[in-house]
């Protein structure tokens, strides 16, 4: 994997600057995709209280079951929206009926992954690649929906400049079968 991303020399730089980063699966794939949901288009800082405060009026124990029976109006009063909560019961539900953890889709290809993640209300592709790289560990994807890959690649690859999708994709291109590792070593730069 590592020689494969070192021959694009901007991401042999960003090995070099932050060390081995790794791309393994979630022990608990259900709260992923739960942090993911409350994760969407939200500041991190925002993100991070209202996901805290969320699972603690879960008591903990982030599973379908305390999803489906949890109070909407404590939900709401931890910093949901009502459509956030429908999304996080959405998910329950498919969870509940479904086998979506990483050995149930482990025979799925990539794009069938997240089209299986799609059918659940309120997962849209972000969530879905988001969903495949750091809860089935799929070595392969570039979410190219995420602002702070996108404000990267730019950043690393075109001083600033604004960058088409298929231009960004051309630029993944050598990173390929681990581009979920080049998109780790974007997401490093970019934060820091």
């Amino acid at each position: 994997m590592e020689e494969t991303l070192r021959a694009d020399p901007v991401v042999s730089q960003l090995i070099d600057r932050h060390g081995p980063l790794h791309v393994t699966p979630a022990e608990e794939p259900f709260r992923r995709l739960c942090t993911s949901i409350i994760n969407q288009q939200l500041s991190t800082a925002s993100a991070d209280a209202i996901r805290t405060r969320t699972f603690d009026v879960l008591g903990g124990a982030v599973t379908p079951e305390t999803v489906l029976a949890g109070d909407e109006e404590s939900l709401r009063e931890a910093g949901l929206s009502a459509t956030k909560v429908e999304y996080l019961r959405s998910a329950a539900e498919a969870f509940r009926d479904r086998d979506l953890t990483p050995s149930g889709l482990a025979d799925a290809t990539d794009e069938d992954a997240i089209a299986e993640l799609t059918r659940i209300r309120g997962v849209g592709d972000w969530t879905a690649r988001m969903y495949c790289i750091f809860v089935l560990g799929r070595e392969d994807v570039l979410p190219l929906g995420d602002l702070a890959v996108r404000k990267g690649i730019e950043q690393l690859y075109a001083d600033g400049d604004d960058l088409s999708r298929g231009e960004m994709r051309e630029i993944a291109e050598p990173w390929r079968p681990y581009r979920s590792y080049g998109t780790r070593y974007v997401w490093a730069s970019y934060e820091r």
